[in-house]
């Protein structure tokens, strides 16, 4: 997977994580009685606790070799790949110091 790709979903899983939502990492399998699970966790057990609310469910996988798309920053029309264009990143940084988390 390229490394772009891979940030990218930290960045998306550690943005879940700040909003206090669940995710859950790790290989997707199918037991023999057809339960889902991630890594250790039942996947029918861990949705139980979401029944009856409006959910988002995204899923990536850390295998996906597909580079991400190009995108044009539509402040500066710098063209990037990733999360954030660098160039306004770097002057957000220069002009208001870095993120304070």
């Amino acid at each position: 997977m390229p490394a772009v790709r891979k940030a990218a979903l930290r960045e998306l899983a550690a943005a879940a994580y700040e909003l206090d939502a669940r995710v859950v990492e790790g290989e997707l399998r199918r037991g023999p009685q057809g339960e889902w699970s991630v890594g250790e966790t039942a996947l029918n057990d861990w949705l139980t606790e979401f029944a009856g609310q409006r959910i988002y469910v995204i899923v990536a996988a850390l295998d996906d070799e597909r580079p991400l798309p190009v995108k044009v920053c539509r402040t500066c029309g710098t063209e990037y790949t990733g999360m954030e264009c660098p160039r306004c990143r770097e002057a957000r940084i220069r002009l208001r110091g870095p993120r304070k988390e």
